[in-house]
């Protein structure tokens, strides 16, 4: 597969409304609820950028920065940012807008994940990759390669010395060498 697309042509916007039955005992949304949800609208994602079958490999990080109260609206937005040779890394930001006359719309959570193309017996099979266009993605982009080296040093399949991109990170008089 060598069709290269766009971080937006995976664009992926789910909307849910947070019910009684989603929140926890301070009647803030689940974590694990919230986790579903992304978990879901990146699987989309990850969809339509290589039209394939994908599975969820990793969920990579994913920040609680503000409780989301019941009644909110939850916007989530996923794109996938990289894309190597069977993976897909894909970043979801979550939003919420309180139902209220002057219910903003504010960044809750985001997350990172990490998604592959399978075929049908549930092998890895090649995605396209992604060519990034604004500033955020380009950095999203760049930052994903220091994450996937990151990644296989601590799973043993990358040794510390291979990683350019984060060492470069760390020692930028080396690297410029």
């Amino acid at each position: 597969m060598s069709t290269e697309k766009t971080s937006n042509d995976s664009l992926t916007v789910m909307t849910q409304i947070v019910m009684p039955n989603d929140t926890n005992q301070m009647n803030n949304l689940f974590g694990g609820q919230l986790l579903s949800w992304m978990d879901r609208c990146c699987a989309i994602s990850a969809h339509r950028h290589c039209k394939r079958q994908v599975v969820t490999s990793t969920i990579n990080n994913v920040t609680f920065k503000n409780a989301i109260p019941h009644g909110a609206i939850v916007t989530i937005e996923a794109k996938v940012s990289r894309a190597f040779s069977s993976s897909m890394e894909i970043i979801a930001d979550v939003f919420l807008e309180e139902q209220r006359p002057n219910g903003a719309r504010i960044k809750a959570n985001e997350g990172i994940f990490t998604f592959v193309a399978v075929d049908q017996l549930g092998n890895p099979i090649n995605v396209p990759p992604v060519t990034p266009e604004t500033e955020l993605e380009k950095e999203r982009y760049a930052a994903a390669l220091r994450r996937r080296q990151l990644a296989l040093i601590i799973a043993g399949k990358m040794a510390p010395e291979d990683a350019s991109e984060l060492k470069a990170l760390f020692y930028p008089e080396a690297s410029a060498q």
